[in-house]
């Protein structure tokens, strides 16, 4: 096999190759399957077991991928010196780090080795299609949803600093603090601008009331507005997606027929 052939199975630009979709849909099934120990909290040993497969399996797959780099990066010999330092090699590399204990015995104890395990499913983004479809909506869209963004944490500054300002640091009812601190006051804005509100923080006077109600109404605001850019924008790279994918079983199709000729 050659190296190009190499670099169309493990690359997901291919023309619809069935090695290179066996080769997504195995890496897939091993992300997910990697993440599964982190579901239960005793260590079981088949735990182990799947984390020795699932990290040979990765660490295979981040050598093949720095083997070919030259090719996909087209930048000669500088490619091999370039890919460590790209995203998704550096998400490859700390999902594999883990396994080898590269971390302190302090940071175990902050978890941290459990942790860096669930990066492993930013690697879906590689191998599913739609999900690389809606980073690229993400990505169309970035000025508008970054105005959005902007508009909403000045918005939860605001009303946090009205009500941190606004409502006593204890209520008078219960005597319990309230809003003792900004950061208690930035969290009660943010879960209400976003209309969750868990009732964990409540405002007890009646301006506070009212910068709640306001908050809620114009929480609704902020989350439709993003909701509707990036339907449609999706909805637009969904077409041509499709277009696209139709084009080219057209050409494979024509193609197959020619040499039938």
């Amino acid at each position: 096999m050659t190296r190009q052939e190499l670099h169309d199975i493990i690359n997901k630009d291919r023309q619809g190759s069935t090695l290179s979709r066996i080769y997504d849909w195995g890496m897939l099934v091993m992300i997910i399957v990697s993440i599964i120990p982190l579901m239960f909290i005793d260590n079981y040993p088949i735990f182990k077991i799947i984390e020795m497969v699932t990290v040979v399996v990765f660490i295979l797959d981040y050598v093949l991928r720095w083997y070919t780099s030259d090719i996909r990066l087209n930048r000669g010999w500088a490619s091999y010196v370039i890919y460590p330092f790209t995203l998704m090699a550096i998400i490859d590399l700390l999902s594999i780090l883990p396994m080898f204990g590269l971390v302190t015995r302090g940071f175990q104890l902050l978890r941290l080795t459990r942790l860096l395990k669930i990066v492993r499913l930013l690697k879906i983004f590689r191998y599913s299609n739609k999900v690389t479809l809606f980073i690229r909506v993400l990505q169309k869209e970035k000025q508008v949803l970054l105005s959005v963004l902007l508009l909403a944490l000045f918005y939860i500054y605001v009303t946090a600093l009205i009500m941190f300002n606004a409502e006593p640091h204890v209520n008078p009812l219960t005597g319990e603090n309230t809003f003792d601190s900004f950061f208690d006051a930035l969290y009660w804005a943010t879960v209400t601008l976003t209309t969750v509100g868990y009732g964990d923080l409540c405002p007890v006077t009646d301006i506070g009331r009212i910068v709640s109600m306001v908050s809620s109404l114009f929480g609704v605001a902020i989350i439709a507005l993003p909701s509707g850019v990036i339907t449609a924008s999706y909805l637009e790279e969904l077409r041509d997606y499709r277009k696209k994918t139709e084009n080219a079983t057209r050409r494979g199709n024509l193609h197959g027929d020619s040499e039938n000729s």
